[in-house]
C-alpha cells in the first residue's frame, strides 16, 4: 500500500515538473519583455520550484529503498534532508529578490504592463493546476473511523497526526502555493501600473513575494529541524501516550519514553514498562495489546517496548 502510493505521488511530482518547467520559459521571456522584475522574481522562485520538484522526487525514489547493513532504518531521512535543503533555498531566493527590488526603487525600469498582466495569469493557472496536482497527494496512513461521539474531541489530535502530510511533499508543496500567491501580485501590480503608471508598485510587490516565500522557508525549515534533532512528533504528546499506555490494565508504570520521527510521517517509539505482578507471565499478551493500542490511537507502528520488573536507574523521557 505504502509502495503504490509512493509510486502515484511521484507520477505527481513528474506532471508537476513538466508543468512548472513551461511557467520559468513564460516568465523569463515575459519578464525580460516586459521588463517586469516582479514577473523576473517570480521565475526564479518558479526555477527554486522545479529544483525542489526534483529533490523531492529523487527522494522519495530513495526513500523506497529497504535498510541495508549500513542503513538499519532504511532512506526516510532523506526526504527530510530535502525538505531542509527546500527551505534553505526559499531563504536564498527572497533574499535575492530584496535585494534586486531595492536597486529597482533605485533606478527605475519601464514596465510593460500588458505582456507582464498577460505572462502572470498563464503563470497562476498552471501554478493552481501543479499545487491541485501535488495537493492531491493522498495524506499518509488516513485514521480510523471509529471515533464515539463522546471522544471526538480526546481524538481530534491523535487524527490530525494520522492525517499529516509528507513533509518532504509540504516542502515541495509550498514552493508551488508560494509561487501562485506570487502570480496573484504581479497580476496586481500590472493592473495597478496599467491604470496608474506608477512603476515603483512592481518592486514593491517583489519585495510581497519575498515576505511570502521568506514565511514558507521558516516553516518548512522549522519542521525538517525538529524532525533532525529528534524531536517529538508534532500532534503528539509524551504525557498523553504514557497517560495512554497506562490505561491497559496489565500496565503498573511506563518510564524511559521516547517518541520520534524516522520521516516525516514514519514515527517510532520505544518505552520500558513495569507490569503488575500478576501479569509478569503475560508479556506477550500485553505487549501485543500495547501495539494495538499505539497503532490505532497515534499510528505509531514502531514500537520498542522493554518489560521490567522496577524502574531504571536513569535515562530519560520519563524515568522520574
Amino acid at each position: 500500500m505504502l509502495i503504490n502510493e509512493n509510486r502515484s505521488t511521484q507520477k505527481r511530482f513528474i506532471y508537476s515538473i513538466v508543468l512548472t518547467s513551461l511557467i520559468l520559459v513564460a516568465e523569463v521571456i515575459g519578464g525580460l519583455v516586459s521588463g517586469s522584475l516582479a514577473l523576473l522574481s517570480d521565475a526564479a522562485h518558479v526555477f527554486m520550484d522545479i529544483f525542489a520538484l526534483v529533490l523531492s522526487f529523487v527522494a522519495l525514489k530513495l526513500a523506497m529503498r529497504p535498510p541495508d547493513d549500513q542503513h538499519s532504518f532504511g532512506w526516510y531521512r532523506l526526504e527530510v534532508v530535502a525538505a531542509l535543503i527546500n527551505g534553505a533555498s526559499l531563504f536564498i531566493i527572497s533574499i535575492g529578490i530584496w535585494i534586486e527590488a531595492v536597486k529597482r526603487f533605485q533606478a527605475p525600469v519601464e514596465v510593460k504592463s500588458t505582456e507582464m498582466l498577460i505572462i502572470a495569469v498563464i503563470g497562476l493557472v498552471v501554478n493552481l493546476v501543479v499545487a491541485f496536482i501535488l495537493g492531491g497527494h493522498d495524506h499518509g496512513h488516513a485514521g480510523h473511523n471509529h471515533t464515539h461521539s463522546h471522544e471526538e474531541e480526546q481524538d481530534h489530535e491523535h487524527k490530525k497526526v494520522k492525517t499529516k502530510r509528507n513533509l518532504n511533499v509540504q516542502s515541495a508543496f509550498l514552493h508551488v502555493l508560494g509561487d501562485a500567491i506570487s502570480s496573484v501580485g504581479v497580476i496586481i501590480a500590472a493592473v495597478i501600473i496599467h491604470f496608474t503608471k506608477v512603476e515603483w508598485i512592481d518592486p514593491l510587490i517583489s519585495i510581497m513575494i519575498g515576505v511570502i516565500i521568506f514565511v514558507s522557508a521558516f516553516r518548512v525549515l522549522k519542521s525538517a529541524l525538529h524532525i533532525l534533532i529528534e524531536g517529538v512528533p508534532e500532534g503528539l504528546s509524551i504525557k498523553r501516550i504514557k497517560e495512554c499506555m497506562s490505561t491497559v490494565n496489565a500496565v503498573k508504570t511506563v518510564h524511559d519514553l521516547h517518541v520520534w520521527n524516522l520521516g516525516s510521517d514514519q514515527v517510532s517509539l520505544s518505552a520500558h514498562v513495569i507490569l503488575v505482578d500478576s501479569f509478569e507471565n503475560q508479556q506477550s499478551i500485553v505487549m501485543d495489546q500495547l501495539k494495538l493500542l499505539l497503532d490505532e490511537e497515534f499510528h505509531i507502528q514502531h514500537t520498542t517496548i522493554q518489560f521490567e520488573q522496577k524502574p531504571c536507574a536513569s535515562g530519560h523521557g520519563g524515568c522520574n
